[in-house]
């Protein structure tokens, strides 16, 4: 098993992570992302700004709570489908990601103390749609789609790359080789429906093991996202082997299933206060679950009250 001890929420201390980036910069800023692809921002003042905006406000509540923060680029749709499709061409698309880790360098700059390390993630995203896997890939296909994007982000210096909202595990697979490839450590997160199982059916457990497996466990960690804890509080066995591989937990403020979600006009921000207990008990349950933030509709708020329910020890 690949060893990483460079990452610094690896400690076993709470690390947080932002929120739902496309969610807040749609419905709070009033901002049109084309495809959900926030990365279009950096080429825009007034995007840039928010963007700025945005990751500033989680750097401050960590330095606040002296705990740790991993921030994710903004380029979850940063890819060659996806940004294709934007008229990017490659190598406006490379700026893009440069400029992205360029952007959180210069937040980590002025926000980084002694308490709270700033951890900058590469985000990688989904091929094909985040709730369906409507382009399922073999290893190999996704390994090549996923490299060039691996490479840059981590030749301008992200600290490691963390795959989200993966929908099963082949294309998982596929940026874990793709991150080999580029020297970078690498996270990937699974999302689940309501059930606690993939998309394509998989339960968590056993998508955590394939990509062990093929892989020789080099991925740093695993974690859930762009699920509410109800969904899959009930899978977390803590006595499973793959259970301790699980580190990190970026929910979304909303019950609803992906479906739902798909169809709605409106934000549901659901509880925070709520679904920061539902961490906590998550916490009770694995206290190895150390990396929390949010995904779809949560904003800073919901991330304030995560820190502040679980920066004491889980019992």
């Amino acid at each position: 098993m690949a060893t990483h001890a460079v990452l610094p929420q690896l400690a076993g201390d709470v690390f947080l992570t932002d929120g739902g980036i496309e969610t807040t910069l749609i419905f709070e800023d009033g901002l049109d992302l084309p495809d959900f692809a926030a990365f279009v921002l950096l080429e825009d003042p007034v995007g840039r700004a928010a963007l700025v905006r945005y990751f500033e406000r989680y750097a401050g509540i960590a330095v606040d709570d002296r705990v740790g923060v991993v921030l994710e680029t903004p380029t979850w749709r940063a890819s060659p489908d996806w940004a294709g499709r934007l008229g990017y061409t490659p190598e406006r698309l490379d700026r893009a990601n440069r400029d992205a880790v360029g952007l959180l360098e210069d937040i980590r700059r002025r926000y980084e103390t002694r308490d709270t390390p700033i951890v900058i993630s590469g985000c990688i995203g989904p091929r094909g749609d985040g709730y369906r896997p409507d382009a399922v890939m073999a290893v190999d296909e996704a390994a090549e789609y996923h490299a060039r994007q691996a490479r840059v982000l981590a030749e301008a210096g992200a600290d490691l790359l963390t795959a989200i909202t993966m929908t099963y595990p082949d294309e998982a697979i596929g940026v874990v080789e793709a991150a080999r490839a580029a020297g970078s450590p690498v996270v990937i997160s699974f999302t689940v429906e309501t059930d606690g199982t993939l998309p394509t059916g998989a339960s968590l457990g056993e998508a955590i093991a394939a990509v062990d497996e093929a892989t020789g466990g080099y991925p740093a960690y695993y974690m859930v996202n762009c699920a509410h804890p109800t969904h899959f509080a009930h899978v977390l066995d803590p006595g499973a082997p793959w259970a301790a591989r699980l580190r990190g937990v970026r929910a979304n403020a909303s019950k609803l299933s992906h479906a739902e979600l798909d169809e709605a006009e409106e934000l549901d921000a659901g509880d925070a206060d709520e679904l920061a207990a539902d961490y906590r008990a998550l916490r009770r349950r694995l206290p190895r679950l150390t990396v929390l933030g949010g995904c779809c509709g949560t904003n800073h708020e919901h991330v304030r009250a995560i820190s502040a329910a679980c920066r004491t020890p889980a019992s």
